[in-house]
């Protein structure tokens, strides 16, 4: 007979294989018998919160899912979820905000799970240029204004490379969180046309950068610019929205690129990136 619902054992089975972990590894990670994981996952044991959110931990979960996991096995979610903006979580989307500001004149923003724009630096404006509204209109999704032939496709020097890039990085995001919307995401992404002047991908030993990062390098009025980006999480959040935040720092990768943007910001007045 099929089950009307999944059960908190199936779901921590699914991030053991999500994870490749044999029940053996996974019950030694977490000081418990092979014999009670067996139980647990077939459902022949019902697990305690705090066995729940041991086995969690040692598989990594995402707390939005953990929450799934206790929802799933009787118990009340532990692990918050307001939105950036509510009253209770000011003081973190401020400390955001000044970690962008502080990156002037670089571009820095931060995006939620699925790549919507949160919050951004002056910067980020002054690379928007020729962008095209209904990419910046509502919610904005950065990866689609990357790679969208209307967003900033044609201004990537080395489109194709970047697009791997962020194909391989979505997909690795994809097998961490096990989140479908990333995956549909994926989807579209990849049904946009490479820009017809796109060169062809450069070796690894004729790009700068090319043995420790792929850089993204944008056309502008001022020449080349060539970023190498970083990515900053909160390491200790207890918050789903909090652990689901990530800000992308871009810094020039070259002294061309620094001095174009410290040029760029003594000319453009201080006004917000979007």
């Amino acid at each position: 007979m099929l089950k009307d619902t999944i059960s908190a054992g199936d779901l921590l089975r699914d991030w053991r294989q999500r994870r490749r972990l044999s029940q053996l590894a996974l019950a030694t990670d977490a000081d418990i018998s092979q014999r009670h994981l067996s139980f647990v996952e077939s459902g022949r044991s019902l697990p305690s919160r705090d066995m729940i959110l041991r086995l969690a931990e040692q598989l990594d979960v995402p707390l939005r899912e953990r929450n799934a996991i206790l929802i799933a096995a009787g118990f009340a979610p532990i692990y918050r979820d307001r939105p950036l903006n509510s009253p209770e979580l000011a003081g973190a989307l401020s400390i955001i905000q000044r970690i962008l500001d502080g990156h002037d004149p670089h571009p820095a923003l931060a995006v939620d799970r699925h790549w919507t724009l949160l919050a951004a630096n002056r910067a980020v404006g002054m690379l928007l240029a020729g962008v095209a509204g209904h990419l910046v209109a509502g919610p904005v999704n950065v990866l689609r204004v990357s790679l969208h032939p209307d967003g900033l496709a044609r201004r990537v020097v080395n489109f194709r490379e970047w697009r791997s890039h962020i194909f391989k990085r979505l997909a690795h995001e994809i097998a961490v969180s096990a989140d479908p919307l990333l995956a549909t995401l994926l989807d579209e992404l990849k049904s946009y046309p490479v820009p017809f002047a796109a060169r062809p991908p450069a070796s690894r030993s004729s790009t700068a950068h090319a043995d420790i990062a792929v850089p993204l390098i944008l056309t502008s009025e001022a020449g080349p610019l060539s970023f190498l980006s970083t990515t900053t999480v909160f390491g200790t959040a207890t918050e789903v929205t909090l652990s689901e935040v990530a800000i992308e720092a871009f810094f020039p990768a070259n002294v061309e690129t620094a001095k174009a943007m410290a040029d760029l910001a003594a000319a453009s007045p201080p006004v917000s990136a979007l």
